[in-house]
């Protein structure tokens, strides 16, 4: 054994061992129970963040630890290869997205290695290649017959340059991200997902999924948002519309109807489109409205604005008419893309009827207080203890009596009926880009929509392409969209766009169980072998989109008969993002030029807070921008790389372990992996020492010292709170830390006799497996020195003796009137009496009340004795 510690050989010699040996591959064993570990896949970027060395640590220690439960345990990984970052690069760097993507994986998979992850490799799965989107078009045809998917035409944010259809986020000040055209809304045709259809089971089953933290299921029932309300039908006013008709609105609050003053519509309702045909003003306000976000964020805080169209309806309960307006903050892909107006009781309608010189009426209001109409959220928000005014027969009534009445009314007269809706909308996955999932759909002009025949799957997309940013290079491609129709045999077109990328990482964590599977998306058997996922492991910011989907899929194969299980994951970790320090110089443009902390000097005050700081280089000051998330237009992050070469694997693992709970930020501090490596070195040194003098004999646990006694009751100590912390919370800091503080004991204990050197034995081996799922390489080798033929990664967790905790006395502190005072010593199974007589006799307790009478006497089992005199 090498005095010294050597992280680059060790980590070396470890993993050469479990390659040769197979070690992380696995395969179904019944009987066994199964652990199926799994962290959220990384996009093929380039190289390794600190995000993802987190990540994928955290997921390694779980699934380390489960193996030595004894579990069969499957930890695999793959990439999220499609997207429009390879084809931006693409475009900058002249070369085909593919090309740049494979090399990605390539140097990311090395990177990911070096961690020392137990991953089984030979279930690798990469999201562009056919063998594994094949199946994901098997299973489109097989929806798209059923109806679950559809095509329709949907508003998008379309790049005239670009030509292309852009995500909310990519539309800035009106432009586009990359383009700066101004962008327009545009309805294409768009195939979608009718996840609508499970709104109702998605939001219901939340309430299964007790290992899930509850901020994100809180965020998923309000993005699905379930409320109660009704549909109101409103006639069209003939003498201004020109036509006979019915406009109709969802309102969760019918109760307020009689308090509506206007109607607004979306720029493309029809009563918008009537108005603007005869009056230019009105066509140029809708196109104007087109040419905005579509985005429910923006339209939130945008500027309220709209354009009187001069067409009434008719209110349906008092007759009265009410104008139409078109507004900016409709859309017309929600509900029916108009809205009832009641300004008194809805800021966003206050506003625009203040705005505008609309009337507001009040039709709710307390007893006791005075209706002022600034103060809109009184009477809006809270409904206890108001009752309806304004409101002709419906006066008095509270919330539910107003609410059934007025529905009522209007399902009698055939102008309402209560219903009710999802915030949710059917997921459109259309993308006009190239670097994704061809859609196996054939356009025939007498046939109409054809999925593609299974025995034609995959529709491959060439992978030799480098897009110039022109919309999708394949719909200029003869080559790939001239076919013929699979039904008639006529020339026909091939559909050019791609999927959604979500669509990929909506079912990669079920085709992992059989990745090489040829018969289908999955192998039901295999799948349900190991479906659901035991612990899934990503970012908070998946929250939504990425998990909501994910749960959808699951249940569409479910249906479809490939799973048996409702919900793909048991339990969920969203572990905090790595922070560091921020530093920059404000630019004449008013924008920051920002420096790496590596090139920065910090001066600090004496409890480590900033006090200025300046770039090395120049020697002039710098602003400090506080702690913030590791990015690269932060100039904040850290190479993982460079830390491993420097440190090795273990020191960055452990660091990033003990820093933070695994759910917090953990702040990047160059001291802290510096004291992991120390630490490490520690344990070398110990083992190193020991393992030179000689391996012991066994330990004769009938023949313990007290002070020995005390080092065993250290060693099991450290097992059972490590236990507890990794078993059941994840609290890998303190687990560490508990191994640490058994360390300070090892350190100390005497070494003498045989019996002193079987005990130290004992505790580095516990040392060894406590810390084998986050330092597993130094485990490892430490384990093998220690004398054990088997590797630590086929060792189980370490067991408890309860024996060993059991102590014969106790040292208890001493307090009079709250303040230290002394110590004593009494026997464990002392009773209460016993321990307050010890106590009164301490010297300590004597001399502080000497000539004051003891008032109370305070036993805290276990810990210590309050005295209270006066």
């Amino acid at each position: 054994m090498h005095e010294q510690y050597q992280p680059r050989e060790i980590e070396a010699a470890a993993q050469t061992h479990w390659d040769t040996q197979k070690s992380f591959v696995v395969s179904e064993q019944p009987g066994k129970d199964t652990f199926y570990c799994l962290s959220m896949f990384p996009y093929p970027s380039g190289k390794l963040h600190m995000g993802h060395v987190r990540n994928y640590t955290i997921g390694d220690v779980i699934a380390r630890y489960q193996r030595m439960q004894g579990k069969n345990v499957l930890q695999p990984m793959g990439w999220d290869a499609f997207g429009m970052p390879a084809e931006n690069a693409a475009m900058k760097n002249k070369v085909a997205p593919a090309k740049w993507t494979y090399e990605n994986i390539a140097y990311m998979k090395t990177q990911l290695k070096s961690l020392g992850l137990a991953v089984d490799w030979t279930r690798e799965v990469t999201t562009c290649k056919p063998d594994y989107y094949r199946w994901e078009q098997w299973l489109f045809t097989k929806l798209f017959e059923k109806g679950v998917i559809y095509r329709k035409n949907g508003t998008v944010n379309w790049d005239p340059v670009d030509q292309t259809v852009l995500a909310n986020e990519q539309v800035i000040d009106g432009r586009g991200w990359r383009s700066g055209a101004l962008i327009e809304k545009r309805e294409i045709p768009m195939y979608y997902f009718k996840i609508t259809a499970y709104a109702d089971e998605l939001l219901s089953s939340l309430d299964e999924l007790d290992g899930w933290p509850e901020q994100v299921k809180t965020m998923q029932r309000n993005w699905i948002g379930k409320s109660f309300g009704a549909d109101i039908i409103f006639d069209y006013d003939v003498a201004s519309v020109g036509i006979e008709g019915q406009l109709k609105v969802y309102s969760t609050r019918p109760d307020t109807l009689m308090g509506a003053t206007y109607v607004a519509v979306a720029a493309e309702h029809p009563l918008a489109q009537r108005a603007a045909a005869k009056n230019p003003e009105i066509a140029a306000f809708i196109a104007a409205c087109k040419a905005g976000s579509v985005a429910e964020a923006d339209m939130a805080t945008m500027e309220k604005k709209g354009i009187a169209t001069g067409e009434y309806v008719i209110h349906p309960l008092s007759g009265d008419k009410l104008p139409v307006f078109v507004a900016n903050y409709v859309l017309w892909g929600y509900g029916e893309g108009a809205v009832m107006a009641v300004p008194a009781h809805d800021e966003r309608d206050f506003e625009f009827a203040h705005k505008y010189g609309l009337p507001v009426t009040q039709v709710y209001a307390a007893a006791d207080k005075a209706y002022d109409a600034s103060q809109w959220q009184a009477w809006y928000g809270d409904k206890d203890g108001l009752t309806t005014v304004n409101s002709g027969k419906y006066d008095g009534l509270d919330f539910t009596a107003a609410f059934d009445a007025i529905v009522a009314d209007l399902e009698a007269s055939a102008h309402g009926a209560r219903k009710t809706q999802f915030r949710l909308r059917d997921w459109g996955i259309s993308r006009q880009r190239y670097w994704g999932c061809p859609i196996p759909i054939i356009h025939c002009d007498s046939c109409g929509d054809v999925p593609v025949p299974d025995e034609q799957l995959p529709v491959v997309l060439p992978e030799d392409v480098v897009p110039d940013g022109a919309g999708s290079p394949l719909a200029r491609m003869p080559e790939f969209y001239q076919c013929q129709c699979p039904k008639c045999g006529g020339a026909a077109k091939r559909e050019t766009d791609t999927m959604d990328t979500f669509v990929e990482s909506s079912w990669y964590y079920a085709r992992y169980a059989s990745p090489q599977y040829s018969g289908g998306l999955v192998d039901p058997a295999a799948a349900n072998h190991w479906l659901p996922v035991d612990q899934y492991i990503g970012g908070i910011e998946h929250a939504i989109l990425h998990l909501l989907y994910a749960r959808f899929f699951h249940k569409l194969m479910r249906d479809e008969g490939l799973v048996s299980s409702n919900e793909p994951f048991k339990n969920l970790l969203t572990q905090g993002m790595v922070v560091a320090e921020t530093y920059y110089r404000m630019l004449d443009n008013g924008g920051k030029d920002y420096f790496n902390p590596d090139d920065v000097e910090v001066e600090r005050d004496a409890k480590g807070k900033h006090i200025s700081a300046k770039l090395i280089s120049d020697g002039l000051p710098v602003e400090i921008g506080g702690t913030q998330k590791m990015s690269k237009s932060l100039n904040n992050g850290v190479d993982p790389q460079s830390m491993i070469d420097a440190y090795g694997a273990d020191t960055c693992r452990l660091f990033m372990m003990f820093a933070s709970p695994p759910d917090m930020s953990l702040e990047w501090s160059d001291s802290g992996v510096e004291g992991a490596s120390r630490f490490l070195r520690r344990v070398w040194r110990l083992a190193h020492s020991h393992v030179s003098a000689g391996l012991p004999g066994v330990l004769n646990k009938a023949a313990l010292s007290d002070t020995q006694k005390e080092v065993r009751r250290a060693i099991h100590l450290a097992i059972k709170q490590a236990s507890t912390d990794v078993g059941q919370f994840h609290k890998f800091n303190t687990a560490i830390a508990q191994v640490m503080t058994l360390m300070n004991v090892l350190e100390k204990a005497p070494t003498a006799s045989a019996q002193d050197r079987a005990l130290l034995q004992e505790g580095l081996e516990a040392v060894t497996l406590l810390l084998a799922p986050i330092t597993p390489h130094i485990s490892h080798e430490l384990w093998q020195r220690l004398g054990h033929s088997n590797a630590v990664i086929d060792a189980p967790w370490p067991a408890v003796d309860a024996s060993a905790l059991v102590q014969d006395s106790l040292q208890l502190v001493i307090q009079v009137n709250g303040k230290l005072r002394g110590q004593i010593e009494v026997a464990a199974n002392a009773s209460r009496e016993e321990v307050e007589a010890a106590a009164r006799q301490n010297e300590g307790v004597l001399r502080f009340t000497g000539g004051l009478t003891i008032r109370k006497v305070i036993v805290v089992p276990g810990k210590l004795v309050n005295i209270v005199a006066s």
